[in-house]
């Protein structure tokens, strides 16, 4: 595919496209704004030229208030020019949030690689450019020959002083770009590092600081950090270098240029008024050099947030259907299923196959490592197979509407997660607060009465990640989530860990009640007391299924088997 497809089919270009005609009327503006910049070296030339020679106040009168006038207009035109670029960068970024959220979060299912703060980050690098100088750079650069050539108007020699002042600035920049550049960028990997590291030992401070780890910790961090200092620092005195050689050139060439100037009027080549316009003019003619190089710096920053953004969309690219299917009744099939993630080489599940009727309740145990949470995740579609399916009501999972489907599913994975907000959100997954559905979710999962003595009840406001309750509280209000609205078929990973004999005895009773409901449930557990209350059980072990069928065929056959089963307790 040539670049010229590729760019036709970017969803960032196609984005930008849709703004043409405003992109036109930037041009007309920015035309007639550095039209007017010439203003400023005319009135000069006539004040100069006519109204010194001439003293007649009523010609500086007349000038000055058209050039006053003519201001009014160009400061006019650069607020309709900025107004512009900032509407269209707000488009832009609406055009795609929500589309460049979604696929960081499905790129994350996938690989964790990438998040959505990151991925956002990029598309805000992206409209700052737009909304900044990199639109204005791109339409004020072909103004500046026009500098250039009044300047030749002039005067053969200040039109080539003013070429040879653009092209020291252009070699200046390109040296600090190549001495600073590469340290840069590897100052900026060290710094991402470090800062990783930091957030990392942040998040885990209660086991740091329990076992005396904090110094240990800290000097690890503080080594990738000082590699960070130790090149940015370099990096940056070369910088100053050569910027203070730069500032010296900038300096030098406004007071030459008017030498220069004075030297031809001396010599009768120009007018006075020449001299101060070709100074004017040399200033006007550096700016848009200026701004490309103050762009130049920002550029590598902006195609790298765009290449890593268009990657991200290419990747998750969701196509929804507008065919809904109807509600799923909860039958359950697997079919030669094998899941390998990215970062292994090894199959995490191979050739899975098995099915559960309407309403039947599957438990599964095996040892750690057998890949029975991955199993959970490939059954709701967290995991892709790298082949087969996994269906529901005989429907591939994938070609189900995830919102609709996600309304009929429940599932608590191996390590419960609630969010900001009050236990009655959490419950109900932030959808519209159903107070019946939501009491009805929590008395299934036997916390009703634990939340009605908290001192808010179900508006008790919990922090990111559940805090605010114990590890068992914590996995029955996710339990009530995952049970929320009586859905019809519920994934459980583990969903006694944390909870005590109370809590066990009341999981088996909700589980009684699912069973009688005809709800589909698929358990994960190491607890043989759990397994006698299932239909069917399910033995995984290195990813494949060792035994599967009616569960008290399944105890039977292994009989003292199980009871020493790796990970399985009384």
């Amino acid at each position: 595919m040539s670049r010229l497809e590729q760019l036709k089919n970017s969803q960032i270009f196609q984005s930008a496209v849709q703004f043409a005609p405003l992109i036109r009327y930037l041009a007309y503006f920015t035309a007639a704004i550095n039209l007017l910049y010439i203003v400023p070296s005319i009135y000069m030339l006539e004040v100069y030229d006519r109204v010194l020679t001439s003293s007649n106040h009523a010609t500086l009168l007349f000038l000055t208030l058209i050039v006053i006038g003519l201001y009014i207009v160009m400061s006019a035109l650069e607020y309709m020019r900025s107004a512009i670029v900032i509407k269209v960068g707000e488009k832009i970024d609406n055009n795609l949030n929500q589309r460049v959220f979604t696929a960081a979060f499905y790129q994350n299912l996938k690989s964790r690689k990438v998040n959505a703060g990151q991925a956002l980050a990029d598309l805000t690098v992206i409209r700052q450019f737009v909304t900044g100088n990199g639109l204005f750079a791109f339409f004020d650069a072909p103004w500046f020959p026009v500098y250039l050539i009044i300047n030749f108007l002039f005067d053969f020699w200040i039109g080539l002083f003013t070429t040879g002042c653009v092209i020291l600035l252009v070699v200046l920049a390109w040296v600090n770009d190549q001495a600073t550049g590469p340290g840069m960028k590897e100052a900026s990997e060290y710094s991402n590092a470090s800062m990783a590291q930091a957030s990392n030992n942040l998040r885990h401070s209660e086991t740091i600081h329990a076992m005396g780890m904090l110094g240990a910790m800290r000097t690890r961090w503080f080594k990738s950090h000082q590699k960070f200092l130790d090149i940015q620092s370099t990096v940056s005195m070369r910088a100053s270098h050569i910027s203070s050689i730069s500032k010296f050139f900038r300096l030098t060439m406004q007071s030459l240029i008017l030498g220069l100037g004075a030297w031809l009027a001396i010599n009768h080549q120009i007018s006075a008024g020449m001299m101060i316009a070709g100074s004017i003019l040399l200033g006007r003619a550096l700016a848009p050099v200026d701004l490309i190089i103050s762009v130049w710096k920002q550029w590598g920053a902006v195609v790298a947030a765009y290449g890593r953004l268009e990657k991200l969309l290419e990747e998750n690219i969701r196509h929804d259907s507008e065919f809904t299917l109807p509600t799923p009744l909860g039958a359950l099939k697997m079919d030669e299923v094998y899941v390998r993630f990215e970062e292994t080489e090894q199959y995490a599940l191979k050739n899975i196959s098995f099915s559960l009727a309407r309403g039947e309740c599957l438990a599964v145990i095996g040892p750690s490592g057998a890949g029975k949470s991955t199993l959970g995740k490939a059954l709701v579609g967290l995991v892709p197979p790298m082949a087969g399916k996994v269906r529901i009501d005989g429907a591939d999972i994938y070609t189900w509407d995830r919102e609709h489907l996600g309304k009929h599913v429940g599932y608590l994975s191996q390590q419960p997660a609630l969010f900001s907000g009050t236990i009655a959100e959490n419950i109900c997954r932030f959808g519209e607060v159903d107070s019946k559905k939501i009491v009805a979710a929590a008395t299934l999962a036997g916390i009703h009465d634990l939340i009605l003595h908290l001192p808010k009840g179900y508006e008790t406001l919990l922090g990111d990640g559940g805090i605010g309750l114990s590890g068992g509280q914590i996995q029955q209000v996710a339990m009530a989530q995952a049970l929320y609205d009586d859905p019809c078929l519920i994934i459980l990973d583990e969903p006694n860990s944390n909870l005590d004999q109370v809590g066990e005895a009341a999981f088996v009773d909700t589980l009684a009640k699912l069973k009688a409901a005809g709800q589909t449930v698929v358990y994960i557990t190491h607890s043989l007391h759990l397994i006698r209350h299932s239909d069917k059980l399910l033995l995984l072990e290195n990813g494949v299924i060792k035994a599967f069928d009616i569960s008290q065929k399944v105890i039977e056959q292994l009989s003292t088997k199980v009871a020493s089963l790796p990970g399985t307790t009384q």
